[in-house]
């Protein structure tokens, strides 16, 4: 691993452990001198800092819009290592680590803390889901798309199996053991709190796979039922979920672990969230 990579993943850490250390000092008593305690917005603040990318990682991309940005986001983020599918397991019990008890993984669509031990196929079992349906576009489990972790995630069997390849909408009724997600015959919800990360999850396939390295070219549209076409939607609604659920520091440490440890590249959507509207 660069020394650069090496350097950075220290200064993360003091600065998460910096952030915690905040929350945890009690309020100065009436009269003590001294700065006052942080406050939770001081920490989300240190948070933000401590996950950012690092100097002159977008440089190219500064200052444009449109198909110009997309291109150069492109440019950036196809600097990646790339992994096999077997390592995929072990990546993902880092990435999704659960904050409050390491020993355990949060399952993107249900919220719920499993054991990373308990991956596999089996009923009350956590596999990797394709955000990105490896069906649109059938690219499959191959090295690339299939096994790029900024859209692979943990959950429950049973409601990767509900969500299957369908695209993403709003509306239908509840899935079991979904966390509040909800389903109909063409679409799938997530639960709010993680609705932002599949957009952003839909945002950045679209940036990195644009066909001209073998694999297709994959765009989000407006339509559901794309099938196997390099398509998913609904590029309106997830605009919509970008907005409404904004990065936050569970996310945010995903994307700077896979760009320090597995990848080395990153999520510009996740950075900076408004290049979605600049972009589509």
């Amino acid at each position: 691993m660069p020394a650069v990579r090496i350097r950075r993943r220290k200064a993360v850490a003091l600065a998460s452990a910096a952030v915690l250390a905040g929350l945890a000092v009690p309020a100065l008593a009436p009269g003590s001198a001294g700065a006052t305690a942080p406050t939770p917005a001081d920490a989300r603040t240190a948070a933000v800092a401590a996950y950012a990318a690092p100097d002159g990682y977008y440089d190219g991309a500064e200052g444009k819009t449109g198909d110009a940005l997309k291109s150069a986001l492109n440019s950036i983020v196809s600097d990646q290592t790339k992994l096999s599918y077997s390592a995929v397991w072990d990546a993902l019990k880092d990435t999704d680590e659960d904050p409050s008890n390491s020993g355990n993984v949060i399952l993107l669509y249900s919220g719920v803390s499993r054991s990373k031990s308990a991956n596999g196929g089996d009923t009350g079992d956590w596999n990797r889901e394709h955000v990105w349906a490896k069906s649109h576009g059938d690219f499959g489990t191959s090295t690339g798309p299939g096994t790029d972790i900024h859209h692979l995630r943990p959950t429950d069997v049973q409601v990767n199996s509900i969500r299957g390849n369908k695209d993403f909408d709003n509306g239908g009724s509840a899935v079991a053991n979904g966390g509040g997600s909800l389903t109909d015959s063409d679409s799938f919800e997530p639960r709010d709190a993680v609705k932002g990360d599949v957009a952003r999850m839909i945002f950045y396939m679209a940036v990195r796979y644009e066909g001209a390295d073998g694999w297709p070219d994959l765009e989000p549209n407006d339509s559901v039922n794309n099938g196997s076409a390099p398509y998913i939607g609904k590029l309106a609604v997830l605009k919509e979920w970008n907005e409404q659920d904004p990065p936050d520091a569970f996310e945010q440490r995903r994307n700077d672990v896979i760009f320090e440890s597995y990848q080395h590249n990153r999520n510009p959507f996740i950075d900076h969230p408004e290049w979605v509207e600049s972009i589509w």
